[in-house]
């Protein structure tokens, strides 16, 4: 059974355009590679941090919403360790009713600000 996620990563302000665009592109193939369904993206931006993190004031951040079984998540996070440009991550699993219609209402904002900016 395909349970719901959304997950958050913030990666080094040093990366060019092309860096980020590369890392964030992994990450979504990570997710759908291992049986994930991506149902959103939002990609953030650069945004000062709340404090320090590694020596950076300031992050990349991106959020993606998907579908998938937990062993996707497992190999997310694993690959979130081992990526070096990646310098913090969450996921959240949402399970209830109540949590389940707030990630359908932050899925629908995602794709009605990805359709804004295109």
């Amino acid at each position: 059974m395909q349970n719901v996620y959304e997950t958050v990563f913030i990666l080094k302000p040093t990366l060019t355009d092309e860096e980020t665009k590369a890392r964030v592109q992994f990450i979504l193939d990570t997710i759908t590679n291992n049986g994930g369904e991506i149902e959103a993206t939002h990609e953030i931006g650069t945004r000062r941090l709340a404090y320090k993190v590694d020596k950076y004031e300031r992050g990349f951040y991106c959020v993606a919403y998907f579908k998938s079984v937990p062993e996707t998540v497992k190999e997310l996070e694993r690959i979130y360790t081992i990526t070096e440009d990646i310098i913090r991550f969450m996921t959240i699993k949402y399970e209830n009713k109540k949590e389940l219609a707030q990630w359908n209402k932050m899925v629908e904002m995602a794709k009605s600000i990805k359709q804004k900016a295109a």
